[in-house]
């Protein structure tokens, strides 16, 4: 079978790859490229674990082929941080304790990083219907809520 070359771009960073033509995006990320940030949890784009950005777009790359990144900006959670520096969801994921086995909660923040760079002060509702792609067993959803919150703050200098 023929690998794909794939010419793409990943929080900044220039990247090529070989991918074969079924390959997701998710298998690339972590079996290509290193990328193990981002989670395989359910494989059918119901559990958000897999969350990243294409084009600015918020996505299941279990659901993406990686052929189709070729000419893409990939944003995945390896690139949330500003190299030793978290990012205050990052931080604020921490601070309220908003993770437990920690399998969703790099999808949970590229969803709310995608959130708030869209809506920078969303109201309650709002977080918890854009966020609704992204499952959690482990600790409720009402800390996640908090340090979402709580990082929109900050971000808005609050």
């Amino acid at each position: 079978m023929a690998k794909h070359h794939v010419n793409t771009t990943i929080n900044g960073d220039p990247v090529e790859f070989l991918c074969d033509t079924e390959q997701t995006l998710l298998d690339c990320l972590r079996d290509e490229l290193g990328l193990t940030g981002s989670k395989e949890g359910c494989s059918s784009g119901d559990c958000g674990a897999c969350s990243v950005t294409v084009d600015g777009r918020l996505v299941c790359s279990c659901l993406v082929l990686g052929i189709e990144a070729d000419g893409c900006e990939i944003g995945t959670i390896e690139g949330v941080a500003n190299g030793d520096e978290l990012h205050p969801l990052q931080k604020h994921f921490l601070k309220e304790a908003a993770l437990q086995c920690g399998i969703c909660t790099p999808g949970f923040i590229v969803a709310a990083k995608s959130m708030l760079a869209l809506n920078p002060d969303p109201s309650e509702s709002e977080m918890r219907y854009w966020l609704a792609g992204n499952l959690c067993r482990c600790t409720g959803y009402d800390k996640i809520i908090k340090a979402v919150t709580n990082a929109a703050a900050e971000m808005r200098g609050e």
